[in-house]
């Protein structure tokens, strides 16, 4: 395998399969025997959920619900179900799991320390990072770069329902073309929305490789992890 650890960063929305909201059992069964075909081969998986299916903090301020930072702590509780239920799909499939949250939540995850992450990794466990960054104004997209550096992956994998990143919308432009590669230097010249900013700096100044790709094409995961040309790497 070309990758020893990798972390992989799911979108919210992702889980939803068809549904307008929630979490289609489906998906999330295809995800954990997605995931099994990989840590199977050797590889140890790290995951970042995010909470767009339950809460957007920007939709609570837009809705004028509560200020930004209410509304980010809430949407950060909506990845810690998220991250319950994949971990209750990876475990159906006889993957050992442990559930690390930046927010304290004793009963149902434990708190995350780097070290422990790191040891649960090397046991063989896959871990699910929680609660985004624990910190508002951050999205999950930089606490999946953050956790990517601390514990030292490979890889980030972005998996999203688009195959790559393109030159522009692919479902309102016609002629958008998939790219194979791309530099950081390119994604912010051509302004492309890869990851927030933050995310993408993160990687960038530490050298760590991010690949988009369509999770939701039963198979691809392992064929990233494999090194074979899915999707669009960004390095």
């Amino acid at each position: 395998m070309k990758y020893k650890r990798i972390l992989l960063k799911l979108s919210g929305e992702s889980l939803m399969g068809d549904q307008q909201y929630g979490i289609d059992a489906k998906i999330l069964d295809q995800y954990a025997k997605d995931i099994k075909a990989v840590t199977d081969s050797g590889i140890e998986v790290a995951i970042v959920i995010g909470g767009g299916n339950i809460f957007r903090g920007v939709q609570g301020v837009a809705g004028g619900i509560v200020d930004r930072a209410q509304g980010d702590y809430m949407g950060m509780l909506a990845t810690v179900i998220n991250a319950m239920a994949l971990q209750g799909a990876l475990e159906r499939v006889g993957i050992k799991t442990r559930l690390l949250s930046a927010i304290k939540m004793e009963q149902i995850c434990e708190p995350f320390i780097r070290r422990r992450a790191m040891r649960h990794l090397e046991k063989g466990r896959v871990v699910i990072f929680g609660a985004g960054t624990g910190n508002p104004y951050f999205t999950t997209d930089s606490a999946a770069s953050l956790r990517a550096v601390e514990i030292q992956a490979d890889l980030v994998l972005k998996g999203t329902r688009v195959d790559g990143i393109y030159t522009a919308d692919p479902e309102k432009d016609k002629t958008a073309t998939r790219y194979q590669t791309i530099t950081f230097s390119e994604v912010y010249e051509k302004g492309l929305n890869v990851m927030d900013l933050t995310a993408i700096t993160l990687c960038q100044e530490n050298n760590l490789p991010i690949v988009v790709f369509d999770m939701n094409k039963q198979g691809n995961l392992l064929q990233v992890c494999k090194g074979e040309s899915v999707g669009t790497l960004v390095h």
